[in-house]
């Protein structure tokens, strides 16, 4: 049975670790893609924090990035090793490998957005071809360079219904897809990079789990107000963001004018992402009947809550229910994004990203 089987690597702005995915993209099977394997690997402390501190200027920037480019590509290429042995295959069967890298620095409008990582070391540890670089040639012919998931939830997920798929990693952004008509994609705000800093700052370990913190807080609504009032939120799309706007600093200027408490705090962060994401939707998806939620957000019950609240009467659920687990949507698109880089065919959409036109994404680096 012919098999066309590509690895997809993930690191987000979440900086919780490497996700990878194992698919077959063979025609024939009724689906778009056959998921195989998957694997996760969390960064090690170190690395996390070598990578948090590269979102910002520091001395000796240059070899700092390097280094941590170095150790991710070793971590890259271990678990797509891995994800390989756990799909029953050998590397060598892999027609190519997806290598998203690690954003440090995305700014669109001064033409440049930079993903931390060493395709050729990738290629040469674990023996496959490595397609990397996917937001370069976007941002070059004009375009935002991301979103690039659009595309690939055109394929998996458009059907007969208005959807709208949600991934909520540390930027949150959307993909329109109403039936007959134009595929849209934005981000539209922080998912959980907000969180994530907030408890990191008061609470033992890197993020909320379930909410818990949160659901013991209180919505302040001048504070609400005040984190609504950021200048990125009224624009239109094509837009995109990152750390490079969302970040601790962002947080305490919003917060200068306002005396809260932590959870409480953490409990209106919940409330903006909610509403930021419910905003975007009711502005550009009107008429969207369902909502589709993936990425890390996902598995947060009171994150969750309060987005199927913004959004009723809208079906709010997860890509699970269609039978992609929610932390392994992203992985897939970037195996898809190298396939239609092989293939020789155009992976963004100039629609979501204000390119000038259609364009071959990532770089190849052959096994």
């Amino acid at each position: 049975m012919h098999r066309e089987l590509y690895a997809g690597v993930m690191s987000g702005t979440s900086l919780d670790g490497v996700d990878v995915v194992v698919a077959d993209f063979a025609p024939g099977s009724g689906r778009p893609c056959e998921l195989l394997a998957a694997v996760a690997v969390p960064f090690a402390s170190s690395l996390h924090d070598d990578l948090a501190a590269l979102q910002h200027a520091g001395g000796n920037e240059l070899a700092r990035s390097a280094r941590a480019a170095n150790q991710l590509a070793d971590l890259y290429a271990e678990a797509i090793t891995s994800a390989a042995k756990a799909a029953g295959i050998a590397v060598a069967e892999l027609v190519a490998a997806g290598v998203h890298g690690q954003t440090v620095r995305h700014r669109p409008e001064l033409g440049y957005t930079i993903q931390l990582n060493n395709p050729a070391r990738v290629a040469e540890r674990a023996g496959v071809t490595v397609v990397a670089d996917f937001r370069s040639r976007d941002v070059a012919a004009g375009g935002e360079g991301a979103p690039l998931v659009p595309a690939f939830h055109a394929a998996i997920f458009a059907c007969g219904i208005h959807r709208v798929v949600v991934n909520i990693g540390g930027i949150a952004n959307l993909t329109g897809l109403p039936p007959g008509g134009a595929v849209c994609g934005f981000d539209t705000g922080p998912g959980n990079v907000l969180l994530d800093a907030w408890h990191a700052r008061h609470r033992a370990g890197r993020c909320d789990i379930d909410g818990a913190w949160a659901d013991s807080g209180h919505i302040d609504p001048a504070l609400l107000e005040a984190f609504l009032a950021e200048p990125f939120l009224a624009r239109r799309p094509p837009k995109s963001t990152g750390r490079d706007l969302f970040d601790a600093a962002w947080l305490d200027a919003a917060l200068a004018a306002h005396r809260a408490a932590p959870a409480d705090v953490q409990a209106t962060l919940v409330a903006f992402t909610a509403r930021t994401i419910a905003d975007a939707i009711r502005a550009e998806c009107a008429g969207a009947s369902e909502v589709l939620v993936c990425g890390g957000g996902a598995n947060n019950p009171v994150l969750m809550r309060a987005l199927t609240g913004e959004l009723a009467p809208r079906a709010v659920t997860t890509t699970a229910a269609l039978g992609v687990a929610v932390e392994h949507v992203e992985a897939l698109a970037f195996a898809w994004l190298a396939r239609e880089a092989l293939a020789g065919r155009p992976g963004n959409l100039p629609a979501v990203t204000g390119a000038r036109g259609s364009r071959i994404l990532g770089a190849i680096y052959p096994r």
